[in-house]
């Protein structure tokens, strides 16, 4: 969430940036007026803080003196007063709720280059990467290939765990693991630092990483326990450092995480039903870094550039898009999305679909996760965290199998995962 310091020092700024997001600003007037009402009574509680240290003085007094009439009357104006204490706290804490609560909905500022939009489809292209095949064959779509090669068996899972789970088989495991390891190794000679995460999180240390509220249709609740499947690593990456002072010789720390993820996909209905480009598990290889304010538009280019280079070296075709106003998400001043060519999509039309998110939160995830660093010059002040996909292995067997198909209905490795392939370089029909 937004710094309250930010919001106060600068409401303008935020009401603005609500604004560019297509939302009322009065929202920002709400806070402030909660954070006055207690900041307010927080000094009232201090005064009777104040008040209850000097009536225990004027006790010890008269306890010393032998006035007991005196200190029984102090006693008593002493329980008077912690009694009031205790009713002002209760109504402090549930005005700083009240603030906080307000302040979640109340998205990250947004990048100055952030491009008008009302959705999707008014997203801004940036550049495109690598060569669209026009095949000389009826083409088949991944589902198609994979029911021919034996890679997949939906019809099996959906019985067994219901749509939009499936079975990898034969090459496709090795494809899905060829990936990850791909990515592992090409992050690993950048220096990230490799974490395979947690697929479990409490309630508090997800929040720090996502607002609940909008995730509700992602995520999964563990029955009876306060315990939550994560989407993606980015979400126990970011809660590492929770509740930390991280001295800035330490940063940047750049991470390479690695796990399985879990999504509900309950606001998608009705949207790539069919097959393993849309579904409720699969593998990704994550990127995050940790670094100071002033370096995070240096590592958000780096940690774009490092995805590109991943689908270059594939070989598989891209474009990539600036995410606009009306398709940003709350914690995101900045995003950029890969988006793979996919010639099966759209009745075997084509289609850019997305494959990676490159976002720049700044600090509004430091700041729910209360995640700090310490200048040499002593100062504190909160980090910024940075994430971005490097794979995810699903989506882009699927842009492999539709891209590499041959007019004999096999299917080319990409070069770039032959080391990882057991000496594979073809998915053929089995015999």
């Amino acid at each position: 969430m937004l710094d309250i310091n930010v919001v106060r020092q600068s409401p303008d700024k935020v009401k603005d940036s609500e604004r560019r997001r297509g939302r009322d600003p009065a929202i920002v007037e709400q806070v402030l007026g909660y954070d006055e009402d207690w900041r307010k009574l927080l000094k009232d509680v201090e005064a009777l803080k104040h008040q209850r240290n000097v009536v225990s003085e004027e006790i010890n007094k008269a306890k010393k003196a032998k006035e007991e009439k005196t200190a029984a009357a102090k006693i008593k104006e002493m329980r008077s007063v912690a009694e009031q204490i205790r009713l002002q706290e209760e109504k402090v804490a549930a005005l700083l709720d009240q603030r906080n609560s307000l302040l979640r909905k109340l998205g990250n500022i947004l990048h100055p280059s952030v491009p008008s939009g009302k959705d999707e489809s008014e997203n801004k292209e940036i550049k495109k990467r690598g060569k669209i095949l026009k095949f000389s064959f009826p083409i088949k779509d991944h589902i198609e290939l994979g029911l021919d090669l034996d890679l997949i068996d939906l019809e099996t899972a959906a019985k067994n765990s219901g749509a939009r789970f499936y079975y990898l088989k034969n090459e496709a495991v090795l494809l899905s693991q060829a990936l990850q390891r791909f990515a592992i190794d090409r992050l690993r000679k950048k220096r990230y630092t490799l974490i395979q995460t947690p697929y479990m999180l409490n309630r508090a240390a997800l929040e720090g990483g996502v607002n609940l509220a909008d995730f509700e249709d992602m995520i999964y609740k563990i029955e009876g326990e306060d315990l939550y499947l994560i989407a993606t690593s980015e979400h126990p990456l970011v809660a590492l450092k929770k509740d930390q002072l991280l001295e800035a010789k330490s940063l940047p720390l750049k991470l390479c995480g690695v796990s399985a993820c879990f999504r509900k996909e309950l606001g998608s209905h009705g949207r790539d039903t069919k097959g393993i480009f849309r579904v409720h598990q699969f593998h990704k290889v994550e990127q995050i870094v940790y670094c100071l304010p002033e370096q995070s538009e240096k590592f958000f280019k780096e940690m774009q550039k490092n995805a590109e280079e991943l689908f270059t070296e594939l070989g598989i075709p891209f474009r990539v898009v600036q995410i606009c106003t009306g398709d940003i998400g709350n914690k995101q001043a900045i995003q950029y999305d890969i988006e793979a060519w996919f010639p099966g999509q759209k009745e075997k039309k084509g289609a850019y679909r997305e494959v990676t998110s490159c976002s720049n939160c700044t600090d509004y995830q430091a700041v729910a996760l209360n995640t700090k660093v310490l200048r040499q010059d002593g100062t504190r002040q909160y980090l910024h965290i940075l994430n971005n996909t490097a794979l995810t292995d699903t989506r882009p067997i699927v842009a492999i199998m539709e891209n590499f198909q041959t007019k004999d209905g096999s299917v080319k490795i990409p070069k770039a995962l032959w080391p990882y392939m057991s000496g594979i370089k073809e998915i053929k029909r089995k015999k």
